[in-house]
């Protein structure tokens, strides 16, 4: 058994959340009261949404018609992680005020340590009612949660619980299993298929999970598993660091001119990103907790703390310190009504210098970013080529697909430029009745050939009026290749973009057909679309 009593005083750390972050920040900008229904969507799906808008029946992964049917006054907001973390930074200022030593873990959510702001407040039911008095006072409302470990106190602020020092594990056995994979700072996409796992093995709980043994988890399961276990049984999921990082690691940038505006903090914090990794892999480490630190004209120090349960990559990185000077620069209150200093407005808000400075690092080796489908070397290597080819060639020399809507497979291909948003020209949650059924080609042919599709007799085949085929289709003749039918499917009428085909008769059609095509390894199958009275190749089935 390991004995926590040492842990319990040496250790306690405090979580500060924020229930339905991105819905609160969503009604912030829009200027609306949290008391009116707000949901967020990604994808045409709920990802969040407050409390007014769970009471109407609008729940996370509903489809936005169901949602606004269940509500139709609901206030809709598309996720924005960069708003969330703008407008997250007043309540983080708010509580580094109260208590310094503030660690952001996401927006919506932040962690500090208990043992000081318990014995400076009395009490750690007094530091966490003086907590959220400060947050309060900023117009957010916010729930705390103190254990001995990080994952144990970020489920105790789900459930506003001061967990008593060595029950952790206590408090968190009679909690479902899949409350492990709930809380993306302490869990990676996949747990949701470790998770998936064990309950079909019979392990409901996380008391379950907990009593098997180490032995047991590690030869049988993967990595993450490990590490989910020792968050079930309440231990540290990883070592502290034993001391901090050399002092070459850190990464600093003298901002001529200073920097006055968040699209002029992004660049210079991408580079900077890209310079800290480029030192990070040749010492053969990653950083799981960085500080960002700035300095403005006036001579005002600024810096913050981010944790991240998973070693971060380049572009998250990226992404903290565009968020971290987004919400250094603009600086505003989520109570409009609140008087505050704008920092867009005079220069002293301008930044002069930008230090990144990793505290918290591990081996590298042991990561296997490629394999557990992080940012890979591969696809770091590929990203760089790409960009490199548009400099060279321009930006929309190298376009990447997004799934679209639409009925036919090239409408549900969107080209977008490498490094803009991927945002499709129509939402591919849509219904389109009528859609090309699946499985969907391998590869969309944009300038259709032209093919001619004819009976067992050799006469052509076509389309009646009544929308058949004039006769069965025996064979497909491609330029000088020809091949036996082995199968078909459809005709299918298209009555929509019929003048993106160049359609002259007013008419035009889809069909599968499947080929006679032994000793070929890549043609197997056709999709055929017709009109002008021709047949053309639209797309190929492997």
């Amino acid at each position: 058994m390991e004995s926590r009593a040492p842990q319990a005083k040496t250790r306690r750390v405090l979580v500060v959340w924020c229930p339905d972050w991105p819905a609160v920040a969503a009604a912030a900008e829009a200027g609306v009261e949290v008391t009116r229904a707000v949901a967020v969507f990604a994808a045409n799906r709920v990802v969040a949404c407050t409390a007014v808008a769970r009471a109407e029946g609008i729940r996370r992964g509903l489809r936005k018609r169901e949602a606004q049917g269940r509500c139709p006054d609901v206030l809709v907001a598309q996720d924005d992680s960069d708003r969330d973390a703008r407008l997250f930074e007043p309540v983080v200022a708010a509580v580094d005020a109260t208590v310094p030593g503030v660690e952001v873990l996401r927006p919506g959510m932040l962690a500090l340590s208990a043992r000081g702001a318990a014995r400076f407040f009395g009490s750690e039911a007094a530091a966490a009612e003086r907590l959220v008095d400060a947050v309060a006072a900023v117009g957010v409302e916010c729930q705390i949660g103190i254990a001995d470990e990080l994952s144990t106190a970020v489920f105790a602020a789900r459930r506003a619980t001061l967990v008593p020092p060595g029950l952790g594990a206590e408090f968190l056995a009679p909690m479902p299993i899949s409350e492990l994979a709930v809380e993306p700072v302490l869990a990676a996409p996949q747990r949701v298929e470790l998770v998936d796992l064990l309950h079909r093995l019979g392990l409901r709980r996380i008391g379950d999970f907990a009593a098997l043994t180490p032995a047991e988890v590690s030869s049988r399961f993967g990595a993450d598993a490990i590490v989910a276990h020792r968050c079930a049984r309440a231990v540290p999921e990883r070592p502290p660091a034993a001391r901090l990082p050399a002092a070459d690691l850190t990464v600093e940038h003298r901002c001529d001119p200073p920097i006055e505006r968040v699209d002029m903090a992004a660049f210079a914090g991408r580079m900077l990103a890209a310079e800290l990794h480029t030192r990070l892999a040749s010492a053969a480490v990653a950083c799981t907790r960085l500080i960002i630190h700035a300095e403005t004209e006036a001579g005002e120090q600024l810096s913050r703390t981010w944790r991240c349960a998973e070693p971060l990559t380049p572009d998250s990185t990226a992404d903290r310190i565009r968020w971290q000077l987004d919400g250094w620069l603009t600086r505003r209150s989520l109570d409009r009504g609140r008087a505050q200093e704008d920092w867009d407005a005079g220069p002293d808000a301008a930044i002069t210098l930008l230090r990144l400075e990793p505290v918290e690092v591990v081996a590298a080796g042991a990561l296997q970013l490629g394999l557990w489908g992080g940012v890979g070397e591969d696809e770091e290597r590929a990203r760089r080529a790409l960009i490199r080819v548009q400099s060279l060639l321009g930006g929309d020399a190298v376009r990447v697909g997004v799934l679209s809507g639409g009925r036919g497979p090239e409408e549900r291909i969107t080209m977008v430029t490498l490094g803009d948003e991927p945002v499709p020209a129509a939402d591919p949650a849509q219904p389109w009745p009528g859609r090309l059924p699946e499985p969907a080609p391998a590869l969309v042919l944009t300038h259709r050939p032209r093919v001619r599709l004819a009976a067992a007799d050799g006469s052509p085949v076509w389309v009646t009026d009544r929308g058949l085929f004039t006769a069965d289709p025996a064979h497909l003749h491609w330029g000088s290749s020809s091949w036996r039918l082995t199968g078909w499917a459809g005709p299918w009428p298209v009555d929509d973009h019929w003048w993106t085909h160049r359609v002259e008769d007013g008419f035009a059609a889809r069909a599968q057909v499947q080929l006679d095509a032994e000793g070929t390894t890549r043609l197997r199958a056709l999709l055929l679309l017709g009109y002008n009275h021709a047949w053309h190749v639209e797309g190929l089935y492997e």
